[in-house]
């Protein structure tokens, strides 16, 4: 026992404030997930031969509108739940 709370209490608070996603942190994900996508996917050429970026519903349809960030958020609370069945000595 540590300060009279159960050091999984402990574990669990702190597990907690490390894996939250802000609404801020999910808007820079995307942003930071369509970036990689263009340059995965690469620029369009237009019909006058000039060539641009692709538009995000152009990336959300060639990547069949996979989200990453639901993704993520799954993955953290699978390792969430893994830590908290952990023994203490494993956890220490």
């Amino acid at each position: 026992m540590y300060g009279g709370k159960s050091r999984n209490n402990l574990v669990h608070v702190d597990l907690k404030k490390a894996c939250t996603l802000t609404n801020r942190d999910e808007q820079h994900l995307r942003i930071f997930e369509r970036r990689i996508l263009r340059k995965i996917f690469g620029p369009v050429q237009n019909e006058d031969g000039s060539w641009r970026i692709r538009m995000n519903y152009e990336l959300n349809k060639l990547t069949e509108n996979a989200d990453r960030v639901r993704f993520i958020k799954s993955r953290r609370i699978a390792w969430i739940g893994h830590v908290m069945r952990m023994t203490d000595k494993r956890t220490s």
